[in-house]
């Protein structure tokens, strides 16, 4: 399968777009918690403490693969692969917990935002990894 340049132009969009998602929440997070918080019990807090460092490193893949697809690397496939297989972890964590502790359907918003976020790691997370798997002849081969 080949890759268009709009597609192309396409999934480093997605990537960049990600990517300052998740600087913002974790930014948000650090600093302004009220936002982005669904709720305020310490076991929430601490469960949501511990995802600053796993989102930085899914960061570092979104930025490679946006890097390296930029410039038409091999190592492209890597980056991919390994940016949604972070998400998907993430995702799984996230939503169990979620799911576990209503936090969904929480009364004042955030609970909605919460699953929205969830919902996005999962449309993202898959799509760059099947975009990534139907191409990895390309990919390699640059």
């Amino acid at each position: 399968m080949e890759i268009s340049e709009g597609s192309r132009r396409r999934v480093v969009a997605v990537l960049a777009v990600s990517a300052v998602i998740t600087v913002s929440y974790i930014v948000l997070w650090i600093f302004a918690r009220d936002v982005v918080a669904s709720e305020t019990r310490s076991g929430y807090v601490e469960f949501e403490n511990s995802f600053p460092l796993a989102d930085t490193w899914l960061l570092v893949c979104l930025i490679g693969a946006g890097a390296s697809l930029l410039a038409r690397r091999p190592t492209t496939l890597f980056w991919l692969l390994a940016g949604g297989g972070a998400g998907v972890y993430l995702l799984c964590i996230d939503s169990l917990y979620d799911m576990e502790n209503g936090i969904w359907w929480l009364p004042g918003g955030n609970g909605l935002l919460e699953l929205a976020i969830n919902a996005t790691t999962l449309a993202v997370s898959f799509g760059l990894l099947r975009w990534a798997w139907r191409r990895r002849t390309v990919l390699l081969a640059w």
